[in-house]
C-alpha cells in the first residue's frame, strides 16, 4: 500500500461515515482489491514523477525551510515548511521577477501536490500556463487542452458548461472587457453582460446551443444577414419576449456608445485561424467545461503565447471566471478544488477579486503568480493583496513592489535599546581629584553608561529589505489558513 492508496481509501471511509456511500459497496471494494480498492478514474495510483516530498497524510507539500535569520521569529529558524488546501483555501499570490523561481519552486510543487490529492479523491486541480512553462508531463494529468495546437484531444467550453444565457453572458463579458479601464465605453461589465445576454437568448431559443466563435463575432457585429435568420426563426416559433430582447440589440447599435462593438473587436481575438478548430459547439469536439470540478479531475490548460498574446490573457480571465462561477456552486465542497495560474498578468479585474474573496467559503482557492504587482492597476493591488491569505514575496521584488507588500505585512512593537555615555562631574575638592588620577592612569574622562529601553513600531520587512534584503533562491512568506491561524511573514529558503 501506497501513500496514495491509504490517502484514497481514507477518503472512501470517510464518504461512508458521512453517508455518500454505501458501507457494503466499500467493504466489498476493499476485500476484493484491496490497496487498489476504490481507485481514481484514470486507474492510476500514483503519479509518473515526483520532484519534491510530499506528506499526503496531512495534504502537504514541502517547499523549502525557514532561514536562520535574525528577522525570522526564533520559533520558527530552521523549520520545514509545507503548504497544504487548509492554507491554499485562502489563495495564495507569489510575485518575483523572471527566473526567481516562481514556477519551478511554486507553481510545479502545488500542481504535483495537487494531482496526488485528485488520484486520492481529495481536490480538483485546474492548471493554467504557457506551452511549455514546465507544469508537469501530460500523463500526470486526465485531460490536457492545448488551445491552438491541432493535435489537442479536448477542446475548452467558452461558455462554461451552462444552459441559462445570463450566466454565460455575465462570465464572458468579464473574459473579454473586464479588462478595460473605467473611461473605457466597453468598461461596463453590466452593459456588455446585458448586450450578450440579448444575443445568447435567441440564439439559444432558435438553435438549441450556444454562438460559436464566428456566428458570435457576427451578430455582434450587427450582420444584416444572421439577425434577420434570427429574428425569422423567432417570430416563427412565436417568441415574444426573446424578440423584445433583439429589437432591443438593434436600437442600441447605432448609438455612441454601444459596447458591442468593443466585444466584436474582442471576439475577434478568439476568432483566428489558429483557433478554428477550437470553441466549437456543435457538439463535435470533446470540450471540458469547469462544471466537471464535482470530480477529483486533474486539467492542464496550454495557452498560446507566442502572436496571441491578448488571446492568452482573455482565454485566463475566462478560466477564472468559470471557475469562480461554477465552484461555488458545488454539492461537494468537502472535495478542495483549486485552480492554478502561471502567470496572472492582465487577469486581475475588480470581479476576480470579488471571486477569489468567494472562494474561501466554498472549499476552493486560487494560486495566482505574477512578475510584478506592476500587472495589476494600482487600484485593485491593495484589494488583491487583501484577498489572498498567502503571500509570497520572491528575491529581486522592486522597491515599489517591496513597498505593497511591507504595507499589507503591517508593523509590530519591538523593543529598541538606546545606550548612551555622559561624562561624571565632580562638585568636591576630593572628586576632582580622583577623577584628574582616573583621567591619568585611564586617559579618558569618567563616564556613567545610561541605558534606555524603549518600545516602538516597526514594519516587519521594509521595502528596502525587501528589493535588496532576500538572497537568490529564498523568498518571504506569510500565511493564513481557513480557520484564521496565521504566521508572520518569513524568510525561507525554497533550495532546501
Amino acid at each position: 500500500m501506497r501513500d496514495v492508496d491509504h490517502a484514497r481509501i481514507a477518503r472512501a471511509w470517510q464518504g461512508v461515515r458521512s453517508g455518500r456511500h454505501s458501507l457494503a459497496t466499500f467493504t466489498g471494494a476493499v476485500l476484493k482489491d484491496g490497496a487498489a480498492a476504490c481507485l481514481h478514474p484514470s486507474g492510476e495510483r500514483d503519479l509518473p514523477t515526483r520532484l519534491v516530498r510530499h506528506d499526503l497524510l496531512t495534504g502537504q507539500v514541502r517547499l523549502g525551510t525557514t532561514a536562520d535569520d535574525a528577522r525570522n521569529p526564533y520559533a520558527y529558524r530552521g523549520t520545514g515548511l509545507a503548504l497544504g488546501p487548509d492554507l491554499l483555501g485562502t489563495s495564495l499570490l507569489a510575485v518575483g521577477p523572471a527566473g526567481s523561481g516562481k514556477t519551478g519552486t511554486v507553481v510545479r510543487p502545488l500542481a504535483e501536490s495537487l494531482c496526488l490529492q485528485a488520484l486520492a479523491g481529495r481536490a480538483a486541480v485546474v492548471v493554467v500556463g504557457a506551452a511549455g512553462a514546465g507544469l508537469g508531463p501530460a500523463e500526470a494529468y486526465d485531460v490536457v487542452v492545448r488551445i491552438g495546437n491541432p493535435e489537442s484531444v479536448y477542446d475548452l467550453d467558452l461558455y462554461g458548461g451552462t444552459t441559462d444565457p445570463d450566466e454565460a453572458a455575465a462570465v464572458l463579458a468579464e473574459a473579454l472587457v473586464g479588462d478595460l479601464a473605467d473611461p473605457h465605453p466597453g468598461s461596463d461589465s453590466r452593459r456588455s453582460t446585458t448586450v450578450l445576454a440579448q444575443l445568447l437568448g435567441p440564439f439559444r431559443a432558435v438553435h438549441d446551443r450556444f454562438p460559436s466563435v464566428p456566428e458570435l463575432r457576427q451578430l455582434l457585429d450587427g450582420a444584416p444577414g444572421p439577425l434577420a435568420a434570427l429574428r425569422t426563426a423567432l417570430q416563427d416559433a412565436g417568441q415574444e419576449s426573446l424578440l423584445r430582447e433583439l429589437d432591443a440589440r438593434e436600437r442600441q447599435m447605432g448609438h455612441p456608445g454601444d459596447v458591442g462593438g468593443v466585444l466584436a473587436d474582442r471576439v475577434a481575438l478568439l476568432d483566428r485561424p489558429a483557433f478554428a478548430g477550437f470553441f466549437d459547439t456543435s457538439g463535435q469536439s470533446r470540450p471540458f467545461s469547469l462544471k466537471a470540478l464535482d470530480h477529483p479531475v486533474r486539467v492542464r490548460i496550454d495557452l498560446p503565447e507566442r502572436g496571441h498574446a491578448d488571446a492568452s490573457r482573455m482565454l485566463a480571465r475566462l478560466v477564472l471566471a468559470q471557475f469562480t462561477a461554477s465552484v461555488p456552486a458545488r454539492e461537494d465542497r468537502s472535495l478542495f478544488a483549486c485552480l492554478i495560474l502561471d502567470d496572472a498578468t492582465g487577469v486581475v479585474t475588480p470581479e476576480a477579486v470579488r471571486g477569489i474573496q468567494r472562494l474561501r467559503s466554498a472549499g476552493a482557492g486560487a494560486v495566482l503568480t505574477l512578475r510584478t504587482l506592476d500587472d495589476v492597476p494600482r487600484p485593485l493591488r491593495g484589494p488583491l493583496l487583501g484577498a489572498t491569505g498567502c503571500r509570497v514575496a520572491l528575491s529581486g521584488l522592486t522597491p515599489w513592489d517591496g513597498q505593497d507588500f511591507a504595507e499589507v505585512w503591517g508593523k509590530e512593537w519591538t523593543e529598541t535599546r538606546d545606550v548612551t555615555d555622559r561624562q561624571i562631574i565632580a562638585e568636591t575638592p576630593a572628586g576632582k581629584a580622583v577623577h584628574m588620577l582616573r583621567r591619568v592612569i585611564t586617559g579618558k574622562a569618567p563616564t556613567a553608561r545610561a541605558v534606555t529601553v524603549r518600545q516602538v513600531e516597526r514594519e516587519r520587512w521594509s521595502a528596502s529589505e525587501l528589493a535588496h534584503g532576500v538572497p537568490p533562491g529564498h523568498a518571504v512568506l506569510s500565511l493564513t489558513n481557513v480557520k484564521g491561524e496565521h504566521a508572520p511573514p518569513l524568510l525561507v529558503d525554497l533550495r532546501d
